[in-house]
């Protein structure tokens, strides 16, 4: 196989979330389970989530801050960085982690720079999508259908939660 074929068949295996394959494909192409400086990002994505779904966190772990990610797999490789820290204080204090368990949790294991941009999200809004809306909400406080279109592409952000935001802003200003 190519290194592009590779690729095309760990992302599809991840998605079939055919686990089992996945290992044994992976293992037949790469029998050194530590080599992951010189293999491409799916590959690492793939063996990453082996790790998780075996609960091997700490290797999950050890891949996820080998190589900084590309932006694309950032919310994947978050998702699992958090559900094993959870899956692992779980099984150590014998019982479900409740809402405030998973905060210190967070607080306590931030993602590492390899996975994330280093800004900041609070409920769900990144600091440079909260900055643009303030800016946006002071020169138009009431922004037509066209100019909430332009902040979704500008933010990332969907139609409806600008939207929400400035409906909110507008409250809190009262």
């Amino acid at each position: 196989f190519s290194l592009e074929q590779i690729d095309c068949i760990c992302s599809a295996l991840i998605q079939k979330q055919d686990y089992s394959t996945l290992d044994q494909f992976l293992q037949s192409h790469y029998s050194s389970s530590n080599v992951w400086k010189n293999v491409s990002e799916e590959v690492l994505k793939a063996k990453a989530t082996l790790a998780y779904h075996q609960q091997h966190f700490r290797k999950l772990f050890e891949i996820l801050t080998c190589k900084t990610f590309h932006h694309s797999s950032h919310n994947y490789l978050q998702h699992l960085w958090y559900q094993a820290h959870y899956a692992e204080a779980q099984r150590i204090r014998g019982r479900p982690l409740g809402a405030v368990d998973k905060y210190r949790l967070r607080k306590k294991y931030p993602l590492p720079k390899t996975i994330w941009d280093g800004e900041e999200t609070v409920y769900c809004f990144k600091e440079k999508s909260r900055h643009t809306l303030k800016v946006s909400f002071k020169n138009n406080r009431y922004p037509s259908l066209e100019e909430k279109k332009f902040l979704t592409k500008k933010t990332g952000l969907t139609l409806t939660q600008v939207s929400n935001w400035f409906k909110n802003r507008r409250q809190r200003n009262k």
